[in-house]
């Protein structure tokens, strides 16, 4: 039987051990204070679940595409490419990132920060594209909301708190523009409706009627949205 690659994160906010599929691969969390041999077994006992994600990872990237971090490269964006240029300047001392009709222009002192510099800048990307849908679907449905946060969650796309508060995940941008306004309307929905009762759904479905394919392209495809 092949053994699975992965690697251990220590987290002072575990409180048991735990896998994670990400960008990286699987990840075993354990806790700080936590023998690493007692976490080993995890990933045998889950062996069947890891290598079933794995092959759903797999496959989601084949379909939408995988970013290609580097000069001449490519990363994916509300549904299009945009090229990359990395200009590599030694005295420069932080990274910038700058938009045209070509793609993004990466210019940084050390290649290792490229993901970093892309991140920010797809933080930043994301508190405007999401900002203006938002703006327009509360505008639509006659509702407001009380702040937007962007984060960077692993298996949270968004949330609305009571207080109106919403948040998104900046990934978000790497799926297609549709998939973005789905999550939109679906948290707007909840402005109204906290729950996920069937009333909940029939507002989601009169402002998106497509939601279902939406939300089944998210679940299928949501693991290989990463830098």
């Amino acid at each position: 039987m092949e053994a699975i690659a992965y690697s251990v994160r220590r987290s002072p906010r575990a409180r048991r051990p735990r896998l994670e599929i990400g960008r990286t691969g699987l990840e075993l969390v354990v806790p700080t204070q936590m023998r690493l041999a007692e976490a080993l077994p995890l990933v045998e006992e889950k062996r069947p679940w890891i290598e079933r994600t794995l092959r759903r990872v797999d496959a989601a990237a084949a379909a939408i595409g995988v970013a290609r971090l580097e000069d001449g490269g490519a990363i994916p964006y509300l549904g299009r490419e945009l090229a990359l240029r990395v200009e590599l300047e030694p005295q420069r001392l932080r990274p910038r990132v700058t938009a045209d009709d070509a793609g993004l222009h990466v210019r940084l002192a050390r290649a290792d920060d490229l993901r970093c510099a892309l991140e920010t800048w797809f933080r930043a990307s994301a508190r405007v594209e999401i900002g203006s849908r938002l703006d327009a679907a509360t505008a639509r449905a006659g509702s407001q909301y009380s702040r937007l946060t962007i984060r960077g969650q692993r298996t949270r796309w968004a949330s609305c708190s009571q207080s109106g508060g919403m948040s998104f995940n900046w990934r978000l941008l790497l799926a297609p523009a549709t998939i973005l306004d789905y999550v939109v309307e679906h948290e707007v929905a909840h402005l109204e409706i906290a729950d996920h009762s069937q009333r909940f759904w029939r507002l989601v479905a009169q402002r998106c009627p497509d939601y279902r394919e939406r939300a089944s392209w998210l679940r299928r495809h949501g693991t290989a949205l990463w830098l």
